[in-house]
């Protein structure tokens, strides 16, 4: 265990950011607690009267931590980023996110969180704007819920980064994300398929889009992720570097490819959100949001956007593909 990392900037910043959201979090859990106990919207005694005003600072305070989480995301990515000019044999938050066997589990954990986090959002909203606040305790419990995966992320990041050591070398991407690595395509497709499948994918997702079938998109679109998730490192991420052997999910993060990475995934991310939220809604307050399907369109086609564009402005520069 070494705790030579905790010294530098970004890793202090994150873990107070994230120890004062913790704490926020605590508080949040035991009013929820409290509300869940004894919530009676019908009651007209003075407990109930006094939990409503309590469960309005709860839910401020809720909101505030996750709206925190959401932002704390993409600065941990830059955490990360940053650590690989410390790191011996780093050349990329790859080296860094796999300097131990914490990093990937804790990266994998925080997109879940920001997930539940976006629903959570979402159900509150549609809570609010009730005159009886019918979802109060399902909001309540899925915050619990949340505040366990909360918890089990900050023990994660605890031990993350007390593992990270400034003398063991560790693995660069080429050698993490190369054909021997843990990232080659799997089910034996090779580059060409995995690319068809994604084109074969926005299509289904756009016609699931079309007639608002919200499970099928759903399931549509958690195939799409798995699937663009190779299609970027294997094809498009390519057509970015420019360099048919870099095969990276994280170099892309950095300033010499003008940070496209942090928008890249986080269309991804929108896109994938949008796609499952309606099923999910549909399964907790039995009510779906006609906008999000819009708005899975939109991010949609911006992904394909960003993605081909990468190859069509390599191809019209330079005549031939990689």
């Amino acid at each position: 265990m070494s705790y030579d990392i905790l010294l530098q900037n970004a890793v202090l910043i994150t873990l107070f950011s994230e120890t004062l959201l913790l704490i926020l979090n605590i508080i949040a859990f035991a009013g929820s607690i409290k509300i869940l106990k004894n919530w009676d919207f019908k009651a007209t005694t003075v407990q109930q009267y006094k939990l409503e005003k309590i469960s309005y600072l709860i839910v401020l305070i809720i909101t505030v931590s996750l709206i925190f989480n959401i932002l704390l995301l993409p600065y941990f990515a830059y955490t990360i980023e940053s650590l690989s000019a410390i790191v011996p044999g780093a050349m990329c938050a790859a080296g860094v996110i796999s300097a131990n066997d914490y990093g990937n589990p804790l990266l994998l954990l925080k997109i879940l969180i920001l997930f539940f986090v976006g629903i959570w959002l979402i159900i509150n909203h549609e809570d609010l704007k009730a005159k009886n606040y019918p979802y109060t305790k399902k909001k309540f419990w899925f915050f619990i819920v949340i505040f366990i995966m909360i918890v089990a992320s900050y023990v994660l990041e605890i031990a993350y980064f007390t593992h990270i050591s400034l003398q063991k070398p560790v693995s660069c991407c080429s050698v993490i994300y190369g054909l021997s690595g843990n990232n080659s395509i799997p089910f034996g497709l090779s580059t060409a398929m995995i690319v068809a499948i994604f084109y074969l994918l926005v299509l289904l997702n756009l016609l699931f889009i079309w007639q608002k079938k919200a499970y099928a998109l759903a399931l549509s679109s958690m195939v799409f992720l798995f699937v663009a998730y190779y299609g970027v490192i294997h094809f498009f991420g390519t057509y970015i570097y420019q360099l048919p052997t870099h095969i990276c999910p994280f170099c892309m993060l950095q300033g010499e490819y003008y940070y496209i990475g942090y928008l890249l995934w986080g269309v991804l991310f929108l896109t994938t959100f949008f796609g499952i939220a309606n099923a999910v809604l549909k399964r907790i307050i039995k009510k779906e949001i006609e906008a999000f399907y819009r708005y899975a369109f939109i991010t949609l086609a911006l992904f394909v956007m960003i993605t081909a564009g990468y190859v069509l402005v390599y191809l019209l520069r330079n005549g031939v593909w990689l």
